[in-house]
This record gives structure tokens, sequence and C-alpha cells, in this order.
């Protein structure tokens, strides 16, 4: 199967994409092809960083992605737990008044 590229136009330059299912799926799972561009230093640094941790370019781009999501995740999560106690506060402080004496029984 021969790849082909399609052109996206850059108002900098023309840039050929050639997406992953020109190489065959069998060969990449569920895995696709991504060209990003870094600037030199950070690209540097990404390289250095890898070499320490003992993993590919590739596996710590995609591990400081994850986390990035992940961390966006818990955030939408707590921004909505935290919208659902506002919203229920007053059942909550009135629940809280209706115990009340039944709390103190226990002292």
């Amino acid at each position: 199967m021969k790849a082909q590229a399609r052109k996206i136009s850059s108002s900098k330059s023309q840039k050929h994409v050639v997406p992953m299912s020109s190489y065959g799926p069998a060969r990449q799972s569920d895995k696709e092809r991504v060209l990003i561009e870094f600037p030199s230093g950070l690209l540097r640094r990404t390289e250095e960083a890898a070499r320490k941790l003992e993993k590919n370019r590739s596996e710590l781009i995609r591990g400081a992605v994850e986390k990035l999501l992940n961390d966006l995740d818990s955030a939408e999560f707590e921004r909505e737990l935290a919208a659902a106690y506002m919203a229920n506060a007053e059942v909550s402080s009135e629940m809280m008044k209706d115990f009340e004496a039944v709390d103190r029984e226990g002292f």
C-alpha cells in the first residue's frame, strides 16, 4: 500500500502530513504517529530528561501529556464536586439542624 500525503497549508509554509492509517493498522495497533514542533531549547531539555529517566523521547512526551490530561480531569471533577456541594448546601444545612439534637444525645 503506497502512502499518500495530504497537503496542509500554513501561513508560514506548506507542510505534508501522512496519516498513520497509511502505514497499516497491523503494525501500530491503536497508536497514531504525529508530528510536533519544539523550540530547539525545549527539545534539548526533553532529550536530556528522557536520557536521565532511561526512556525514549516518545515515552517521555506521551507520559507528560497523559499526566497533564489526568490533572485536567481531576481539576474538572473537583470543580464539579464543589459545585454540587454548593448546590446542596442549603439542604445539607437543614439536615444538619434536624439531626443536631440526636448528635448531642451521644455525648
